[in-house]
């Protein structure tokens, strides 16, 4: 079906762009991580730039349907809160070098877009004004910039859209194909890409973006959306016949430790990082979102940038994305404390086999026979979850991961069997789609559908990896079934509940989903709410405690346990910032 083209930069333009960009990724995923040759053969640009703009395309998504659900507002968001929504989406969902230098350009087309003033930017001169301060930004982000990076192509696109005149249309397809142009020159500006005779990968994956950029506003796909780039209609760059084969024999890529030496289509991409190719390089990606002031992330950046290299940092107004490549990962998390409050931190060893750390000689890691996988509300629980071996997910309230964050963390726990714990009821087909692509790359998945992180726990605590994968997911969701889940929240809004009218405010006890308690004081409503779970009987009960609960509420549960019931006992675990003050589970 053709796309109905937008003609200005309003709320539907921006929804339209990002369902396009997403789409025209996914089909270049596997082009893209075909081969990186600078400065990690890790082999997952095309798969970060996939899972950002598919957080950039959830965050719009959703707030079209708060607006279609609230009857105070439009029927449709402004184009302010669009764009914004975008921005924030792809901050927050950034994945590898790639993804947060275009999470960092999405930011800056945003403060254009979004900008207050008589004249609204959503024209084709506010378009211009929009790629050329996005190209800016990015760079500004880049400890330090490299040319023939996708820095350079940005810049080159942003260079093209100063001379178009006309509609959103017009300075669209110039800013494409000043990107077309810029990409296929990066072998000649980067020396390592031009020794392998390849392009930038960040630069394709931009050139992607800026194609569905096009055919928001003219309703058709650039170039037959052939998706070529290079120049002469070739997307190979430089090399034929034997001396391609000897480049393609030269390179590993490794993706989280696992090899492949194969090319698609002839195109070799690069990564478009600023580090050294070759040994000796740091042993470590270290990302997380840091909610922080500007003055603290002026000094983050000094010390991240004596740390290693590859450093970005983006974002503004309290919340930013921290990507850095070192050798003390340890470091690095420490120096993010010191700036403020980091979370979701993400630790990723360049395993043996990397070229950034051995050389392209040595055999790749091996997969390990089962892992588990499973997403955790709380900083705390993940820390639970990962001494027990599990790889995790960390849902932030009101954040919840979408099925290319959960796929990535299928591949990063390089397993031939997985064991998916969603550990909430929202998340099962959205667990059930990561599930499958999973499988269809080879990877055996069994999805657990736990509803709370409590059952969660309790499936963990029975997974013995030496027995057969089929009895050991049915003991999983054996024990994940036996457990009763409940948990003790405060209202947003006033709403009909199974327990009655809730007023904003009100503390809920609800018991495998349903509300069941509605009160003011939040000790009285978590001993109700054990009460009525250990009526039908147990013999354990799980409480994880939330940062906001109030601190006596763990003894005193403990204390009525004790006291009440015989022969139960109970484990109190701190989960953080995990939304709900307390989690509770009866097994």
């Amino acid at each position: 079906m053709a796309q109905v083209p937008q003609t200005f930069f309003d709320a539907l333009a921006v929804r339209s762009w990002c369902g396009l960009a997403l789409e025209a990724l996914g089909r270049a995923r596997e082009e893209i991580d075909a081969i990186n040759v600078y400065p990690v053969a890790d082999g997952d640009t095309g798969t970060n730039l996939c899972l950002t703009m598919e957080s950039a395309a959830a965050a719009v998504e959703a707030v079209f349907a708060a607006h279609e659900v609230d009857p105070r507002a439009s029927g449709r968001p402004t184009p302010a809160d669009a764009v914004r929504a975008m921005a924030h989406g792809a901050l927050i969902g950034a994945q590898g070098n790639s993804g947060t230098i275009l999470a960092q350009l999405l930011r800056g087309m945003a403060q254009v877009l979004a900008a207050d003033g008589e004249r609204p930017h959503t024209d084709g001169p506010g378009l211009r004004l929009a790629l050329r301060h996005a190209a800016d930004s990015a760079r500004q982000a880049v400890a330090h910039p490299v040319e023939g990076t996708v820095l350079s192509v940005a810049s080159a696109a942003a260079d093209a859209a100063e001379g178009a005149e006309g509609d959103c249309g017009t300075v669209a397809r110039a800013a494409y194909e000043g990107a077309r142009t810029a990409l296929a020159a990066t072998p000649g500006q980067l020396a390592v890409l031009g020794r392998a005779g390849v392009v930038d990968a960040g630069g394709r994956g931009l050139v992607a973006v800026l194609g569905a950029l096009v055919e928001t506003f003219t309703g058709e796909a650039p170039g037959g959306g052939s998706g070529t780039v290079a120049s002469g209609g070739h997307a190979r760059v430089g090399l034929a016949g034997p001396d391609a084969g000897a480049a393609h024999a030269g390179v590993a890529v490794e993706s989280e430790g696992e090899a492949d030496t194969t090319g698609v289509g002839g195109l070799l991409v690069a990564e478009e990082c600023d580090s050294a190719l070759g040994e000796g390089g740091p042993a470590f990606e270290v990302i997380y979102l840091l909610e922080a002031r500007d003055a603290a992330v002026d000094r983050l950046r000094e010390r991240l940038d004596g740390l290693g290299d590859s450093l970005v940092v983006v974002g503004g107004d309290g919340l930013w994305n921290v990507h850095v490549h070192v050798n003390d990962a340890g470091a690095a998390v420490e120096a993010g404390v010191e700036a403020g409050r980091p979370y979701r931190i993400r630790i990723t060893h360049f395993g043996a086999g990397d070229v950034h750390t051995t050389g392209a000689g040595r055999p790749p890691r091996p997969r390990v026979q089962r892992a588990v996988v499973a997403v955790v509300p709380g900083e705390g629980l993940a820390g639970l979850y990962g001494e027990a071996g599990a790889t995790t997910v960390l849902a932030r309230p009101g954040e919840p991961p979408a099925s290319g964050e959960l796929v990535e963390a299928v591949r990063r726990a390089h397993a031939r069997e997985v064991v998916l714990l969603p550990n909430d009821a929202d998340l099962r087909h959205t667990a059930a789609a990561a599930a499958e692509q999973a499988r269809a790359e080879g990877i055996r998945v069994a999805l657990i559908p736990t509803r709370s992180a409590v059952q969660g726990i309790a499936a963990l605590a029975v997974h013995e990896p030496e027995r057969r994968f089929d009895e050991d997911v049915v003991s999983m969701t054996s024990a994940a079934g036996a457990t009763r889940y409940a948990e003790v929240a405060v209202a947003e809004r006033q709403s009909w509940t199974m327990a009655g009218i809730c007023q904003a405010g009100d503390v809920l006890g609800l018991i495998d989903g349903d509300v069941a308690v509605i009160g003011s004081d939040v000790i009285a409503a978590a001993e109700t709410v054990l009460d009525r779970m250990l009526q039908a009987g147990g013999e354990l009960v799980t409480i994880v405690l939330g940062d906001e609960a109030p601190e006596s509420v763990a003894a005193r549960l403990e204390a009525r346990v004790r006291e009440s019931y015989l022969a139960v006992d109970t484990v109190v675990y701190r989960g953080g910032r995990q939304g709900a003050l307390l989690l509770i589970g009866v097994e």
